[in-house]
């Protein structure tokens, strides 16, 4: 599981080890951790410019000193100071002066990828190939460095040594209204730029100079690779927000453990490719407790309903389904398909003749009519107005209303969220454990519903998408659920604010399609059936979701059918660990 912890707790652990070190010592770690990433993206990508932005503070700091272990490359043979070649395969391990970067096993993520780029080891290869990457620097093949200095006061330990390393240096005014053409040039060249203007010490949003040197960034059609250190300079330390420019970066390198930023979905989108480097932080952190927390696959493998010897289908869970509509009988073939393939001891189905039989042709399996269940999924295509015509015979609403006030864990999705909100305005509370699965636009809505009667206006979409956080811990409040708030990167919050809010980043962009929701719902339904928690079931059915879109069909279109008949690889290959994971990609449009 990675756990992001925020800031007040990253610098009472940072503070807590620099105590113990040598001075200097915690920020050398995470500077030969940072030179040795970028090494390797230069080596990858062929890069011939590298251009390091320093900023105040200690992330200014970790940047002009990698800068100097860069520039040093191309001008020292073997002893150079820099890692051994045993040393460099563990990234720099703090013990010999170094930082961990985990690449090649542990988070190293392109925006919730995992990037081991079809098995390759991410750790640069065999020993010839270190020595002749050696070799080229040594030759003067390597990327020339220098570097750009945006404060008022750069730290003078790190400028002197980029300096005496043959760095070339500019320093610009951080209140500069134009910047000087030498370092727009430079910009505009650079292949390979890191970012180290701004660290977890910083406010949301690029200003000055800083910001005008990202718009000449994100202004080259053929823009250099951003790594960024730390986090993206301008985005929130905290992950709530997305206001103010941003310096998006394509990879991240953090120093010993998450934050927020890295993980929650305002601004996990500019965070890239997520690289840890470790420098010594594990034991002190023991003491602390995470905020947000987002589970890997061996994480859901442990968790997944594993029938044993002596189960049947009532103990293995029944899940019932009321989905659908005559306006929309797909969603009730679709919510029911996962379930069957998700592995329910018995799915059970309630809606009107149309879609029913529609149902039982897609699947025997399922019981129609209602009986016991475990736990019930509602809303899935159905109209929260209900039907009013006399001879119809659609009453999933009424159905919906019933189900609320019943003692049975719920998956509510869809049209039964309105309904639910109605029904809490109204003076209602669930009896029993229940997971709200609202994309955006429905949170919006079901915010209007709950805050109606106290006079707040109304919520918009575009409020949920810049502070999803704050949004979905308002409604889990309100309604005393938990809420599942889908989107490229999906939260899992529990009423209770004290326990950490679950992140996951498991889905291909191409799963925003139409019914993919109503597949969601579903396999949350069978997992609340066999018992999980509505905490435990939401994200590892967000996992085991998006892990599915991509196995129906890595890298290209998916219909949302194909993701629920592709569980049963999904899951079996989960449960028989440790394969690789399917790549995650960034930029998952919100689920349907």
């Amino acid at each position: 599981m990675i756990q992001g912890y925020d800031v007040a707790t990253v610098r009472a652990v940072e503070d807590r080890v620099r105590a113990g070190l040598p001075d200097g010592a915690l920020m050398q770690r995470a500077a030969r951790g940072l030179a040795q990433v970028v090494r390797d993206r230069v080596e990858e990508l062929g890069a011939r410019s590298v251009v390091v932005l320093a900023g105040p503070g200690d992330n200014g700091g970790d940047a002009l000193w990698a800068a100097s272990f860069l520039a040093s490359d191309g001008r020292r043979g073997d002893d150079d100071g820099r890692p051994d070649g045993d040393e460099r395969r563990r990234g720099g391990d703090d013990r010999r002066g170094g930082g961990d970067d985990r690449r090649g096993g542990g988070d190293d993520r392109r925006g919730g990828r995992d990037d081991r780029r079809g098995g390759r080891d991410d750790r640069r290869g065999d020993g010839d190939e270190r020595r002749r990457a050696d070799e080229r620097r040594r030759d003067g093949a390597g990327a020339q460095v220098s570097v750009v200095g945006i404060a008022a006061r750069l730290r003078e330990d790190g400028l002197a040594a980029a300096r005496e390393a043959g760095c070339p240096v500019l320093l610009v005014d951080p209140a500069a209204e134009v910047l000087d053409p030498a370092v727009v040039e430079r910009l505009r060249s650079a292949d390979l730029v890191v970012d180290g203007l701004l660290g977890i010490g910083g406010r949301p949003g690029l200003r000055g100079a800083m910001a005008r040197v990202a718009a000449v960034l994100e202004d080259r059609h053929d823009g250099p690779f951003v790594l960024a250190v730390d986090l993206p300079s301008g985005a929130d330390p905290e992950g709530e927000d997305l206001t103010g420019p941003v310096l998006g970066a394509d990879e991240t390198v953090t120093f010993g453990v998450a934050k927020p930023v890295h993980l929650l979905p305002a601004t996990s989108g500019c965070v890239g490719r997520l690289s840890l480097v470790d420098i010594g932080l594990d034991e002190e952190l023991r003491h602390e407790s995470a905020v947000v927390e987002r589970l890997e696959q061996r994480d859901a493998a442990a968790r997944w309903p594993v029938p044993g010897r002596e189960d049947h289908k009532y103990t293995r869970g029944v899940v019932g389904i009321v989905a659908g509509s005559d306006a929309y009988p797909g969603a009730a073939v679709l919510c029911t398909t996962t379930a069957v393939e998700a592995g329910a001891g018995m799915v059970r189905y309630l809606g009107p003749p149309r879609a029913t039989g529609l149902v039982l042709a897609a699947c025997p399996e399922v019981v129609p009519g209602p009986g016991r269940v475990q736990a019930l999924v509602v809303g899935p295509g159905i109209d929260p107005l209900g039907c009013d015509h006399p001879d119809c015979e659609d009453h999933q609403a009424d159905t919906v209303r019933e189900a609320l006030a019943e003692d049975v864990p719920l998956v509510v999705d869809a049209g039964a969220l309105e309904l639910l909100a109605r029904w809490v305005a109204g003076g209602g509370r669930r009896p029993a454990p229940t997971l709200l699965t609202p994309h955006a636009g429905e949170l919006a809505r079901m915010l209007t519903v709950l805050q109606r009667e106290g006079g707040a206006r109304e919520t918009t979409r575009e409020e949920v998408l810049a502070q999803p956080l704050a949004h979905a811990r308002r409604a889990a409040a309100l309604t005393g659920c938990t809420v599942l708030l889908k989107g490229s990167t999906t939260l899992v919050v529990d009423p209770d604010p004290t326990i950490p809010v679950r992140s996951q980043a498991d889905a291909p962009p191409w799963l925003a399609t139409a019914g993919s929701g109503d597949v969601l719902a579903g396999l949350a339904g069978v997992l609340m059936a066999a018992g999980l928690t509505p905490l435990e079931a939401g994200p590892v059915a967000a996992l085991v979701h998006g892990a599915a879109a991509h196995r129906a069909n890595p890298g290209g279109p998916v219909r949302a059918l194909a993701v629920a008949r592709a569980i049963p690889g999904t899951v079996a290959a989960l449960l028989a660990g440790p394969a690789p994971a399917p790549p995650r990609v960034a930029g998952a449009g919100l689920l349907g």
